[in-house]
């Protein structure tokens, strides 16, 4: 990953997007309709509005290899099964318990990106998304049950990270040779049919809601998605998905605000101090991230210097 080709400040897309997926769970929580039919309008309105920007490039989908092929696909189903389990999980407990247990992604990320790629994480960065997690831990741990209900959404919140970790790092692969856009809006179409076969397959009516439930549809594809998800894939061309990863340990701390604000959901000190750590150790995470990344940068190639003018032989 090259860091130094981007164009502006890393930091600056990863708050616009961290702000954004923190809506998500607030939108989740407004809607009545199953988190299925949720993530399948969400997808598709998605993919209708980025389709202006990515047609001229689907002729790519061409060139690439049946293995290319099949971790889209891949990807695809870890993201349909990501939102599935998380946003199923907000229905069976309260904003900071579900997203708390989000923390756990950098550790997945970081597990299975030196498994399939050999990255090592400097130890500096790894202190810092210690700090992070123990932050995240703090917003969510007063408000984690005992009860079967809270229990099986704590459950759903863990496989959700785990899919979203493998989704991904797929995805930190395949944007080593595909568009950021193209790549986003083939993991979506993925995503919506095997939403669309799971609602058939439950016979779960994808029709027939009311007009507020497909203003909360077009309100998840446009912010959490589009300026979220979308933003989050293309910033993978620039830096590793343990970074992108590290930068959604935010989320706890923007959703229970919101959930405080929007939702009445109490807000304890525990929780505001919560929302420092975490945001301490994002930012001790980044900064050592940086530094690793311009250490690891090669120096240019300097043309050899010669005492005199080259005589040419012959």
């Amino acid at each position: 990953m090259n860091n130094n080709s981007l164009k502006i400040p890393v930091f600056i897309p990863l708050i616009i997007g961290i702000i954004a997926i923190s809506f998500s769970s607030i939108f989740v929580k407004w809607s009545d309709a199953p988190v299925s039919v949720q993530g399948m309008y969400r997808l598709l309105f998605t993919l209708i509005l980025m389709f202006p920007f990515v047609w001229k490039q689907v002729r790519f989908l061409k060139k690439m290899t049946w293995q290319e092929g099949f971790l889209l696909f891949l990807s695809g189903t870890f993201l349909a099964l990501h939102f599935l389990f998380w946003m199923g999980s907000l229905k069976l407990t309260t904003v900071a318990s579900s997203t708390i247990l989000l923390s756990l992604q950098p550790v997945f990320v970081m597990i299975g990106a030196y498994i399939a790629f050999r990255e090592r994480t400097s130890k500096a960065a790894i202190i810092g998304m210690v700090v992070a997690i123990i932050g995240a831990i703090m917003i969510g741990w007063g408000d984690i049950g005992i009860s079967i209900k809270h229990i099986q959404g704590d459950v759903l919140s863990i496989l959700g990270t785990i899919v979203v970790a493998a989704h991904m790092l797929i995805g930190q692969k395949l944007l080593r040779t595909f568009p950021a856009t193209l790549y986003s809006f083939s993991v979506f179409f993925v995503a919506v049919i095997v939403f669309g076969i799971y609602n058939l397959t439950l016979s779960i009516p994808m029709t027939g809601y009311p007009e507020k439930e497909w203003g909360i549809f077009v309100l998840l594809a446009i912010i959490p998605t589009v300026f979220g998800h979308v933003l989050f894939n293309w910033l993978l061309k620039y830096v590793t998905a343990a970074t992108i990863s590290m930068a959604i340990l935010g989320e706890p701390v923007g959703a229970t605000l919101l959930a405080y604000l929007f939702l009445d959901e109490s807000l304890t000190l525990s929780q505001w101090s919560g929302g420092a750590i975490v945001l301490a150790g994002l930012y001790y995470f980044l900064q050592n991230t940086r530094k690793q990344n311009r250490r690891s940068t090669p120096a240019p190639i300097k043309p050899p210097v010669t005492s005199g003018p080259i005589v040419k032989k012959g």
